[in-house]
């Protein structure tokens, strides 16, 4: 299922780029953009909605569940605090890469400035640190559940699974429900992600039919110096990897080919979040580890986002011919690392943060109209790298724990399977190995 899965989505982008550039070379541009392209924007968006009504209660019973099966606080606090070093490390590493990397490419030299920029982005709020602190804690449980404020869901589950450990037997029940919510969640998972392939049939084709392949030819320098940056990235990332997981960094890669398309095509890491799930439960990752882990990531590790975020700020003040000094960059970069964090679920969440970054340094924020005409394609990009540099956390986190288990045998591997068969117990875990045993006998 999950090789027939990916099948589709790759034939699905291939046909969204075709029939994408057909309607943009024989169709006029105003009936695209007013009768045709709001019908594929209507197939990426309902993907996109039912993603989203997964993403709140899939983290809330995931993280609950996982603190409240880990019983010891010291282990919560441990994989808590090299999570977050990890995290603090990895955006260093990102953003100060994208700093080099744009000041070696110089991308933003000589790029055209449009006229009418200034009124593309629209307002800009200037970010401030004491409402981004006060921000991540909710005032109302069900309020940030409704909004998928991925960081406040956090908080909630947080203190909801210290509690329920707190509290024991009489916790019971509320564990086992959330442990049931999990499942079901997962569950429907598997039936929207049948949908996927025309979804991001949908949504590519759309970006093609109104902007034209031409406009990959157009921002062709930005477009390869940018995922050149990217791909040293994914090299660093997995390299670290590779020195804790050795060999199996070739099966962790293998795993997570199909988020990786799922958030390459559709741009959305909330899109691969329940997929990721499920693939890391196969690696070998207990979904203790992962029920934590991935929520966290996914505020505080957007390896791709935080790269982009400094390339983009840097290429926007080369195109405008300011000449920013290594002192102000480095202000730039401990500015990006506070004003990044818990942006996942906020639409286009990038170009907010470079807005209020621009703005904060006195930069031009009309200039971020210059690289929204290719935005799609480069949030393609730093969005697949988002899933790599979370899952590699995760698995490195597992393995420094010492939990990271056998993954699920390929011909065990369903992809509903409910996590606690895969790696989310001892039961799971001895099953696996009777059935590899058993295959081996056959042999």
């Amino acid at each position: 299922m999950d090789r027939r899965l990916t099948l589709w989505i790759l034939l699905g982008m291939l046909l969204g780029v075709i029939v994408g550039a057909a309607l943009y070379y024989s169709v006029d541009a105003t009936i695209i953009k007013e009768q045709i392209s709001p019908w594929f924007k209507l197939l990426s968006d309902i993907f996109l909605h039912l993603i989203k009504l997964l993403v709140a209660p899939l983290i809330l019973s995931t993280i609950v569940v996982g603190i409240a099966h880990m019983g010891d606080s010291s282990a919560l606090g441990r994989i808590g605090f090299r999570a977050i070093s990890w995290f603090i490390i990895a955006s260093f590493i990102s953003i100060g890469l994208g700093l080099l990397m744009v000041n070696i490419f110089q991308p933003g030299v000589g790029a055209p400035i449009p006229e009418t920029a200034a009124a593309a982005i629209g307002e800009v709020k200037e970010l401030k640190a004491t409402e981004f602190i006060l921000s991540v804690f909710p005032k109302n449980a069900f309020e940030a559940m409704a909004t998928n404020n991925i960081l406040q869901i956090l908080v909630f589950s947080l203190f909801a699974g210290v509690a329920l450990s707190a509290i024991g037997e009489k916790g019971a029940p509320l564990v086992r429900g959330a442990d049931a919510l999990a499942e079901m969640m997962l569950q429907i998972t598997g039936y929207v992600m049948r949908y996927a392939p025309i979804a991001v049939f949908g949504a590519l084709a759309n970006v093609v039919a109104v902007s034209g392949l031409g406009i990959l030819g157009t921002y062709l320098e930005l477009l390869v110096e940018f995922y050149a940056s990217l791909m040293i990235l994914w090299v660093i990332l997995l390299s670290v990897g590779f020195l804790f997981l050795r060999g199996r960094i070739w099966t962790l890669i293998r795993y997570i080919r199909e988020p990786m398309l799922i958030a390459f095509s559709t741009a959305s890491s909330e899109a691969a979040l329940p997929k990721l799930f499920e693939q890391l439960d196969r690696f070998g990752v207990p979904r203790r580890i992962s029920g934590f882990m991935l929520p966290l990531g996914y505020s505080f590790n957007l390896d791709g986002s935080m790269m982009y975020m400094s390339f983009a700020t840097i290429f926007i003040a080369q195109a405008y011919g300011i000449d920013l000094s290594i002192s102000t960059q480095i202000l730039i970069l401990l500015t990006l690392m506070i004003s990044s964090k818990g942006v996942a679920a906020v639409p286009r969440a990038s170009l907010v943060v470079i807005t209020g970054t621009l703005a904060m340094f006195g930069l031009p924020v009309e200039g971020v109209a210059i690289i929204l005409a290719i935005d799609q394609f480069l949030d393609m990009g730093r969005t697949a790298t988002n899933i790599v540099g979370n899952a590699v956390a995760t698995s490195v986190i597992t393995k420094w724990e010492g939990m990271l288990e056998v993954e699920e045998p390929d011909f065990v591997a369903h992809p509903h399977a409910p996590a606690h068969t895969v790696a989310g117990g001892k039961a799971g875990l001895e099953l696996a190995e009777d059935m590899v045993e058993d295959q081996r006998t056959k042999r």
